[in-house]
């Protein structure tokens, strides 16, 4: 393929990508198999893929700190309770059975779509209120350890988290989870250029994408709110389960 339609092709998904994974998440599902087909071995695009996230979290939360929509404070109190867990699960990280995995990730979806269209009840007792966030640091913890094991969804399980523990909007939690995810890229991202898996002229420029589209969801989600969120989420997750269980 010419270097110019290469470099067409990885803005084109990435802002496809980038769009996905601050309304919902999965876009990785996009860019990863498409980075392998230009020709990188498998790690190498797990690596290289890690850039167009660095790159779009970062956008994705200063277009929504520049829409008022920022708790910086306790977005990094969730990030740091991650960041350990995430560092032991990758380096216990094992090789699953395919169709074990498949079938996890799977029945991990299912219950997610679930948890994002239950109603959940305000409470503005104190009292209630550090227990939301103690609960939503363990689950950050736990959470971290899932992302440094296995990856897949992780968007999804902070989401579901956040949900159930702090009880606020879809926007303000895709704003903490931008910042979560964007935290936990760096390491990552520093052990893979480090074993030298990691393109970066590819990288950069699918981040370049990535960085547009995630930038577009996030003013967008301001204005559209939970609806928007539930419903790219609900469609790219049903997309997700099909395709693991090989029904498309």
């Amino acid at each position: 393929m010419d270097e110019i339609l290469k470099m067409a092709l990885l803005i084109g998904v990435g802002i496809l990508s980038g769009f996905i994974n601050v309304a919902a998440g999965g876009g990785s599902a996009i860019t990863l198999p498409v980075l392998i087909f230009l020709g990188l071995p498998t790690a190498a695009a797990n690596g290289t893929n890690r850039i167009g996230v660095l790159m779009q979290n970062i956008s994705g939360v200063y277009s929504f700190q520049r829409e008022k929509y920022s708790d910086f404070k306790l977005s990094m109190k969730l990030a740091l309770c991650s960041v350990p867990s995430a560092i032991i699960g990758a380096m216990f990280a094992i090789s699953l059975n395919d169709e074990t995995f498949k079938i996890i990730l799977g029945v991990i979806m299912i219950g997610i779509i679930a948890t994002l269209f239950i109603p959940v009840k305000k409470n503005n007792n104190d009292g209630e209120d550090k227990k939301k966030y103690l609960q939503a640091y363990i689950l950050m913890f736990l959470v971290g350890f899932y992302g440094g094991f296995i990856q897949a969804a992780i968007g999804f399980l902070i989401m579901a988290s956040l949900k159930f523990t702090l009880k606020i909007n879809l926007t303000l939690i895709n704003m903490h989870k931008l910042f979560i995810v964007l935290i936990n890229t760096i390491p990552a991202l520093i052990v893979f250029a480090i074993s030298g898996n990691v393109y970066w002229v590819y990288g950069i420029i699918l981040g370049l994408g990535n960085a547009a589209g995630a930038w577009w969801s996030a003013k967008l989600q301001v204005k559209k709110g939970d609806k928007l969120v539930k419903a790219v989420t609900a469609l790219i997750m049903v997309f997700m389960i099909l395709k693991l269980f090989g029904v498309v």
